[in-house]
């Protein structure tokens, strides 16, 4: 992020998060939760006292916003009091609101086969099979590139992903097929002047970029629609159902956390909610009282002497 023709309290809170090495994305909605609180006061927000805080929290609410981003404003706003201007008051009046929980929208197996069979393209087909197939992000797949394939080991070795952590997904077998033929059908136009262990498998419109995960979001809804999909999936519904699958055929679930790249068993745990082959083949109580009830067996001791 720049720092150029920017007010010295936005540089300086810039180089605050540069020095804690926040990512881009970060960086950029902690700046716009200052802007949209500058706009709110119509003034610095170093000017700003307890009860602005506390209006602007109820400005934010009347507008209808989410909660989702009401916290995220929040939270750039607290990185400005605590950490930019070491106003400890200003942060402690900022409060975040418990978010609801939903449990993950996912794609049946026979869905899932619908989706990858309608793929228009040899591309769209080898990007839709690396998010379900190796559980990765839209971000992590169009980020991949020759050298984080490893086919010695089928494994695909995932760099500084989200929490800037590195980690290793299963390469399968048919996954390696359809990279090895996308390989031969991509695009060399960037790749002058490159290893080839550093060039994108999926080179964007821009040299020296991948394709980003707005084109990939566009590609995965245009399959949807020709599956004849109609739940409100996401491209993130991949990654849930390759999780979920995996759980419903009695994966562990500490191993799907290790893959998924998850911190805490928590997160991982949710899929157990969905996990629909589990949830119906448990039988219900009702179906038992229905059933003869079973004596039970006598132990040795009440067994009569012989």
């Amino acid at each position: 992020m720049t720092t150029d023709t920017v007010s010295p309290l936005r540089r300086r809170m810039i180089e605050d998060m540069n020095s804690r090495k926040l990512g881009a994305h970060t960086q950029g909605g902690h700046i716009y939760s200052c802007k949209r609180f500058a706009a709110f006061l119509k003034r610095s927000p170093d000017t700003a006292t307890l009860e602005d805080i506390r209006l602007f929290q109820l400005h934010l609410a009347e507008t209808g916003m989410s909660i989702c981003n009401r916290n995220r404003i929040m939270t750039g706003l607290r990185f400005l009091f605590r950490v930019t201007l070491r106003r400890l008051d200003l942060a402690a009046e900022i409060y975040h609101l418990r978010e609801p929980q939903k449990i993950p929208l996912v794609m049946s197996p026979d869905e899932t086969r619908r989706l990858l069979a309608v793929a228009s393209s040899l591309k769209v087909r080898t990007l839709l099979s690396l998010g379900y197939g190796s559980g990765l992000r839209a971000s992590e797949v169009v980020r991949l590139k020759v050298k984080h394939i490893d086919r010695a080991q089928s494994i695909i070795r995932v760099e500084q992903a989200k929490g800037r952590k590195d980690r290793h997904v299963m390469l399968s077998p048919e996954t390696l097929g359809l990279l090895r033929a996308w390989w031969k059908a991509r695009p060399t136009r960037w790749d002058a002047g490159v290893p080839p262990e550093e060039r994108w498998l999926f080179p964007g419109r821009k040299p020296g970029k991948p394709m980003t995960t707005r084109q990939l979001s566009r590609l995965f809804h245009e399959a949807v629609d020709a599956a004849g999909i109609k739940k409100s999936v996401t491209l993130h519904a991949l990654r849930h159902s390759f999780a979920t699958h995996l759980l419903e055929r009695g994966t562990d679930v500490r191993i799907i956390q290790a893959l998924l790249g998850h911190d805490k068993l928590d997160t991982t745990a949710r899929y157990t909610r969905v996990a629909t082959g589990m949830i119906a083949s448990i039988e219900s109580p009702l179906d038992l009282l229905s059933q003869p009830r079973k004596k039970p067996k006598k132990s040795r001791k009440d067994q009569p002497p012989a």
